[in-house]
């Protein structure tokens, strides 16, 4: 019994290691077909208008990755996202302004290490509550359980049951 106990808490010293020596950054590019909600998406996408990806590191190696669009209104759609997320980045530009919407909206998020993708959230929320601009938090997340249980159970409430996504809000 003792050798499982050992062998138990190592796996959680391990596991609380990576945890406390992770970092949120931010990345240029990212391997889309890796993401498992939004594959068809190509980089030029997600980094174009204002959109940004991020990702938690670990010792060089990046083990969740969030995507995100800045708007003024949430979108139901990629399509409208797509609107939405140029809209406000030209909104910016005709003001002059860094500052591109005032919601962000998280449309997929993966994880390549167990606990990385609500620990990305957790990150992603604390850097959205540092910012000048920003006070929202929305997800353009797809309508299956899954998506619906990880939100719920990270803190999110539902917002919206759309035809083929769902919207869910962390308080900010």
């Amino acid at each position: 019994m003792s050798k499982l106990n050992k062998r138990i808490k190592e796996k959680f010293e391990n596991f609380f290691d990576w945890i406390k020596g992770a970092e949120l950054v931010e990345l240029e590019t990212c391997n889309t077909k890796e993401d498992p909600i939004r594959p068809e998406l190509d980089v030029k996408f997600r980094t174009s208008h204002g959109r940004k990806i991020f990702g938690v590191k670990y010792k060089k190696e990046i083990c969740a990755i969030m995507c995100f669009g800045f708007t003024n209104e949430i979108p139901k759609t990629i399509e409208e996202f797509d609107l939405m997320t140029k809209d406000a980045h030209l909104q910016s530009a005709s003001w002059r302004n860094d500052n591109v919407g005032k919601i962000a909206i998280a449309y997929t998020v993966w994880s390549k290490k167990k606990g990385g993708g609500k620990l990305i959230v957790k990150e992603a929320f604390k850097k959205i509550k540092k910012s000048n601009h920003l006070n929202r938090l929305v997800t353009l997340s797809p309508l299956t359980e899954m998506a619906r249980n990880f939100h719920l159970r990270n803190g999110a409430r539902e917002l919206s049951v759309n035809e083929k996504t769902q919207n869910f809000e962390y308080k900010v």
